[in-house]
């Protein structure tokens, strides 16, 4: 092996070997070189490893520190209203004697209600309410806005016309007022549904009420627009490329480019978008909650308990800055996460 006509024998060695300089037309002793320090191998820069899309993204994102730290708090919230339940006295609708209208204290940290009801215990359930309603509503609009806006995106021409001027006409429809009306029209028919079924599931709807799954029925119905407009954009551009029309011309089918090829390269964009509609989805289900049409007493959330504590604002304040805290923080630290894995997902975003 050899550079530029030097033997590596005669470099690792150290030794002059005229012959080769000569005919490359070098002037140099090898007399005078000497091996380089330590400080001068660290002053050498190093080739990065090579690193994939997925491992890079998550290095990024692991370099946003308020990202992070909103992680650690989401991750608290969950060991909060999940794992705590089991650890304390009673349910969300348990009932101490006695013990009406408590100042927060070493039993009760949150204090109690009018009714004598652990606020710590509500609230446990009322946050857990409140992330369910977020994550299934947004795997709704996921599944339903990814596979309109693909369709749409990968047909385009009149289909996706019709398509788009149909979305339009959803995305004009007041969702506020179709949640209120779908409570109102599903409440008789679900309690006499309930009342005539004796299975797991009919209870459990009746659990949930009228409101949450007016709510669940509205983000199927109304709130998919947006994920459609996204994925549809990155459909449009994503067909242009040459693997796409190599694809095409080697007899592969729609259902299996749009599959194998077009969602796979949209992953990013599905993973933010589904991020940031979950404290959209919260958000909408306290303040349904707080206006009396989300769930329905015993059952709580943290709207709802909002709402039950402006009855003795003045008096018992920390009923209403307890639940609107920790709101604000989940919704909070739920948009930092979406903007951190936006800008670790995102390869036009890197420094």
């Amino acid at each position: 092996m050899s550079f530029l006509g030097i033997e590596k024998e005669n470099i690792l060695s150290m030794q002059p070997n005229p012959k080769y300089f000569k005919e490359v037309g070098f002037s140099i002793d090898l007399k005078d070189l000497q091996p380089a320090t330590e400080e001068e191998k660290e002053g050498f820069i190093q080739r990065p490893e090579s690193m994939g899309y997925w491992a890079d993204a998550m290095r990024r994102f692991k370099e946003n520190k308020v990202a992070m730290i909103s992680l650690c708090f989401l991750f608290i919230v969950v060991l909060f209203a999940f794992i705590g339940p089991f650890f304390v006295q009673g349910d969300y609708s348990t009932q101490f004697r006695g013990m009406e209208n408590l100042s927060p204290s070493i039993r009760f940290p949150f204090g109690t209600d009018k009714l004598g009801r652990d606020l710590m215990v509500r609230a446990m359930y009322g946050t857990r309410v409140s992330i369910i309603v977020g994550v299934f509503a947004s795997l709704i609009v996921l599944v339903i806005g990814t596979v309109y806006g693909s369709i749409s995106g990968y047909l385009g021409g009149n289909v996706d016309n019709v398509m788009m001027r149909f979305l339009d006409l959803i995305y004009s429809v007041p969702d506020v007022l179709v949640v209120i009306l779908l409570g109102i029209v599903i409440k008789t028919p679900l309690k006499d549904w309930v009342n005539s079924s004796q299975s797991e599931f009919a209870r459990n709807l009746q659990i949930l009420g009228p409101g949450l799954i007016s709510i669940f029925i509205a983000f199927g119905l109304l709130y998919w627009v947006g994920m459609a407009r996204i994925i549809r954009g990155q459909v449009l551009t994503l067909k242009q490329n040459e693997y796409i029309t190599a694809v095409v011309a080697l007899g592969g089918s729609k259902k299996r480019i749009i599959r194998k090829h077009l969602y796979p390269n949209c992953i990013g964009q599905i993973i933010v978008m589904t991020a940031m509609q979950i404290p959209s989805a919260i958000f909408l289900e306290s303040f349904l909650s707080f206006l009396g049409i989300g769930v329905e007493a015993p059952m709580t959330s943290l709207g709802a308990m909002a709402s039950d504590a402006l009855g003795g604002i003045y008096s018992y304040p920390y009923r209403l800055i307890i639940p609107s805290i920790l709101l604000s923080l989940i919704i909070l630290s739920l948009n930092l996460i979406g903007d951190g894995l936006r800008d670790a997902l995102d390869p036009r975003l890197k420094k």
